[in-house]
Order: structure tokens, then C-alpha cells, then sequence
């Protein structure tokens, strides 16, 4: 099977009604896209994945279930092992040791992209497009900010891409910046 972005994107948003989780998604792809040139890999292989990395997660959002239900579902559809491998791989809970360069990327873009439109959406431009690396990280420091979110996740992905924590911030702010107006984070620039 030849994976096709357009059935990625019809699956995705026919599994995710929600305007926020969908703009998730395609954060994660935009990320992992920008990844996968800097690279060398097949850019819109990993875009597949990671578009479809949470397509489940509406319907499904509990660890008995989240993403091992789209699994099945991919599966069904004929996706290949290393897709499903991958996505199973972004739960820390799956029990799906991260491998592939892909396993650890898609791992280290997902809390990453969610942490940087939460510092975008926090500024008076309410733009990743005047976003820097060193807000990000003075926004980590900040227990209440995000406080859903596991700074020690974000560390980790950094560290599983073998990248300084800031430099990993500066590529994701920078893929995101390329999709800006489909995430909803040109603000007011």
C-alpha cells in the first residue's frame, strides 16, 4: 500500500469532529514534515503517520483504548506494520519501544507542537510567527502553564532526536511557521 495524504486526512477528520485536536494534528505533521527534509526521509510517508498519529483519540481517549483502537482501524485499511508500529510507539503507556527515527520524531514533535501553540495562542499577536525558542522555554519554566503538559516529555523528544532542547524548539517553531494559517496561529501578523 502506497500511503496517500488526502485518504490520511478524509480518515482523520472523519474520526475528529474537533477543531483543536484536528489543528493538533496537523501541527504534528507539519513538524514531523519538516523533520523528515531535514532528514533526508520520505517526507510525506511521516506526514501520513503523523496526521493520523491521534485520529482515534476523540472517540477513544482512554489508555484501554487510545491508539490501539485506530490501529485496528489502519490495519483493517491495509496500512503497513511500520505505520501502526509508529503510532503505537507515541504512547508511552503501549508498551511499544520507540526504534525507528520516525518512532522517536513523531515522539518528540507531538507534546512539542501542542506546548508551542500554547505559547503562541498566549502572546498579544497570538502568532507562532514572532515565537522564539527562549519564550518556549521560559514558558517550561512555568509550572501553571500548560500544566497538563510533561516537561519532562518535551526533554525527552529533544533528547531521542539527539538535539539541544532549543534547537529542537527552533525547528518546530519554524515547521510550524510554514503552516501557520491552516493551524490558526497567524495571530494578528
Amino acid at each position: 500500500m502506497s500511503l496517500n495524504r488526502d485518504d490520511a486526512f478524509a480518515l482523520m477528520t472523519e474520526y475528529t469532529r474537533s477543531e483543536s485536536l484536528r489543528k493538533h494534528m496537523l501541527a504534528v505533521e507539519a513538524a514531523v514534515r519538516g523533520y523528515a527534509r531535514m532528514f533526508g526521509e520520505n517526507e510525506d510517508d511521516w506526514g501520513v503517520v503523523a496526521l493520523l498519529h491521534d485520529f482515534d483519540y476523540e472517540r477513544y481517549p482512554d489508555q484501554e483504548n487510545h491508539p490501539f483502537r485506530g490501529v485496528e482501524v489502519l490495519k483493517a485499511k491495509g496500512y503497513p506494520e511500520w505505520v501502526t508500529r509508529a503510532i503505537l510507539s507515541h504512547a508511552e503507556y503501549s508498551g511499544v519501544p520507540r526504534e525507528s527515527r520516525l518512532e522517536h520524531t513523531l515522539y518528540a514533535c507531538d507534546e512539542m507542537t501542542g506546548f508551542v501553540t500554547a505559547a503562541a495562542l498566549v502572546r498579544p499577536s497570538k502568532s507562532v510567527l514572532d515565537l522564539e525558542a527562549s519564550s518556549v522555554i521560559k514558558r517550561m519554566k512555568d509550572k501553571a502553564f500548560a500544566r497538563a503538559v510533561n516537561r519532562d516529555d518535551l526533554r525527552r523528544g529533544a533528547e531521542e532526536i539527539g538535539l539541544p532542547l532549543d534547537q529542537h524548539i527552533t525547528n518546530v517553531i519554524a515547521f510550524m511557521r510554514e503552516r501557520a494559517e491552516a493551524l490558526g496561529l497567524r495571530g494578528t501578523l
